[in-house]
């Protein structure tokens, strides 16, 4: 079994998850140009990751370790960007069967109605695999804690995107029917909830409010990703006292890099979105009548203006704090154009409110940085041994630093999860084991209910 695992890793993800796609796409009925097609734009996808993502590790580790110098700063954490986190993620033997037995496990609570959310977003399955790849290594190559890591990560958020689909679907238009099972935004709820009553509990507050439409129409230009990356490698350059040229040089880099990742996570859609489709479908012959939510990528309400708004505030706001903020090892740089996924689960506790949207976010992003700081060195462990495995330009640390990415390793759930299987032996594990079932059982008694809720009202 190993030498099948470590065949197919070696494979790397460009051209492994094309097949997979491919039969997975075969298994649930799609004719087989179809099922190809659909694996090949994924396949693509990577390719052009691991482009990006030389890009930018071969243009700014260089600036970076001379901002380092200059000014004395332990920014020893090189932000790699989600681009490597999917590579960590993929070329592992957790992440070569990760999308079949998630699927199998979303299938089982089905019809023990532990979940009412088919998550055909099959493109992040990376989250769980992820966090399964991190596990893995840490736990010496073990497949056992892997998929532990993994299944458990995968569980919570299914329960959790079903606890938060009233509220997603009340908040946002024409979403009626679907919910987010994406690990990443359902982290940041547990903070939307806490702060936003804090908040509320200050007089006046909730007063303070500002137009986001207005607001974005005022940046203009500055709230293209596009023109934001120039700025930001400009400055970079900057700081690390270079040449005109080299200043230019870096802008424009950052910018493609901005505008490109966006692009490329297209072809991971278009080659995701017929499966999804097809998925769709056989669910609903399957459940017909009953409530089921399809779960479904975050892509879909990020361009809301309060989203785009806080973000454009947070970027360089988070950046300064990063250089200054005591025990932090982490400047974000390629995660930036991640940071719009903080917010789809945000806006329906804050009601699109622009002041506490920024509160919530800002905190939850100081709070990332620490847990990207702590698990940097079991990031780079995994990093390493995938590339040392496949070659995949996607996870080639550069010298010197260690890597890691706001996306998913700032993620509360996550960084849990890790922190629980791999440093606090068997009693970690068991606690998350508790929790995940104790998550299961209220969510299949409120399932339950709303099932007999609804047999009386059609009576």
């Amino acid at each position: 079994m190993e030498q099948v695992f470590s065949y197919i890793i070696s494979l790397g993800a460009a051209v492994m998850m094309p097949i997979l796609f491919t039969i997975i796409g075969l298994c649930i009925g799609m004719k087989f140009g179809k099922a190809l097609k659909s694996g090949l734009y994924v396949g693509v996808g990577f390719v052009g990751l691991g482009i990006v993502t030389a890009l930018l590790t071969n243009n700014f580790s260089d600036p970076l370790t001379a901002i380092s110098k200059i000014y004395h700063l332990q920014l020893k954490v090189f932000d790699m960007g989600w681009p490597a986190a999917a590579a960590v993620a993929y070329n592992t033997a957790v992440g070569a069967l990760i999308i079949p037995v998630c699927l199998g496990i979303n299938f089982l609570m089905l019809i023990t109605k532990t979940t009412r959310t088919v998550n055909i977003d099959l493109w992040n399955y990376w989250h769980f695999a992820f966090i399964g790849a991190v596990a893995y290594f840490v736990m010496g190559e073990s497949l056992a804690w892997g998929y532990f890591a993994a299944i458990i990560c995968y569980i919570i958020t299914l329960v959790m995107a079903d606890l938060t689909a009233d509220k997603f679907q009340g908040y946002y238009e024409n979403l009626d029917g679907i919910s987010i099972p994406q690990p990443f935004c359902q982290s940041f709820v547990p903070f939307a909830i806490v702060i936003n009553k804090l908040l509320d509990m200050i007089p006046g507050f909730s007063k303070l409010d500002i137009d986001a439409e207005g607001m974005k129409k005022k940046f203009g230009v500055l709230g293209e990703p596009l023109v934001l990356g120039v700025i930001v490698g400009a400055l970079i350059g900057v700081a690390a006292r270079l040449e005109v040229k080299g200043i230019l040089g870096l802008g424009v880099t950052m910018g493609a890099v901005m505008e490109l990742i966006p692009r490329i996570t297209k072809l991971f859609i278009d080659g995701l979105m017929p499966i999804s489709e097809k998925t769709k479908d056989l669910v609903n012959k399957k459940f017909n009548g009953k409530k089921v939510s399809i779960g479904m990528s975050p892509a879909l309400v990020i361009g809301h203006p309060t989203t785009l708004v806080v973000s454009l505030l947070l970027i360089p706001t988070i950046l300064a704090i990063a250089v200054f903020l005591p025990g932090n090892q982490f400047l974000p740089l390629a995660s930036l154009a991640g940071m719009f996924y903080l917010f789809p689960l945000i806006l329906p506790f804050t009601k699109g409110n622009v002041v506490k949207t920024f509160i919530i976010g800002l905190v939850a992003l100081v709070i990332g940085l620490y847990f990207v700081t702590d698990m940097a060195d079991d990031f780079t462990l995994a990093a390493n041994a995938v590339y040392a495995a496949t070659q995949d330009k996607a996870a080639h640390i550069p010298d010197g630093f260690s890597g890691g990415a706001i996306d998913f390793a700032a993620s509360l759930i996550g960084w849990s999860i890790y922190k629980l299987t791999c440093y606090l032996k068997y009693i970690g594990p068991a606690i998350l084991v508790v929790i995940t079932i104790a998550l299961m059982v209220y969510n299949r008694r409120q399932i339950v209910k709303d099932e007999k809720k609804a047999a009386r009202t059609e009576k």
